[in-house]
């Protein structure tokens, strides 16, 4: 059994005038994250492994799950395929991952993330927002045999706040 764990980054900042990979995260982003990482951690284990896309919008996420994990980020390793918006690099990159890991987290982008839930879960998605969390399970014991599994949740930060 294997599972992934897709985390879209939260909302980022239009405000400043930068390239798109180094886009910042908003405040409602940043707190969007942290509600998403204690909810994940409070009903899940840790994954075996972390990766993120580049972006900064993507790495400040990934960076504030890794703080409620109590982890330090020489537990993430950043990829260039995960800033990916189409899918098909991320699905490569998963085919490609290591079979010691049972439980892979990725920090990245839509619309890849909704395309691959789509695509590979069970459970129908308009989109996965920003600060989305989607957990995929997959009756695979070799990463390389990637194919259509089950959706076990979604955590939409929206959902948790009062």
């Amino acid at each position: 059994m294997k599972s992934i764990i897709l985390v879209r980054h939260g909302k980022s900042s239009w405000e400043f005038d930068v390239s798109d990979a180094l886009r910042p995260l908003k405040n409602r982003g940043i707190n969007d994250a942290k509600l998403v990482a204690n909810q994940f951690v409070r009903d899940n284990g840790l994954p075996d492994f972390i990766y993120s896309s580049p972006a900064v919008r993507a790495f400040s996420t990934c960076k504030i799950f890794l703080a409620v994990f109590g982890l330090s980020e020489d537990s993430v390793n950043v990829k260039d395929e995960l800033y990916d918006f189409g899918g098909e690099n991320v699905v490569r990159f998963i085919k490609r991952l290591p079979n010691n890991y049972n439980t892979v987290m990725l920090f990245g982008h839509n619309h890849a993330f909704t395309s691959i839930a789509n695509i590979f879960g069970d459970k129908f998605i308009d989109n996965l927002p920003t600060g989305g969390l989607i957990k995929l399970n997959f009756d695979i014991s070799d990463w390389k045999d990637f194919k259509k599994g089950t959706t076990e949740f979604i955590i939409i930060p929206k959902e948790l706040k009062a």
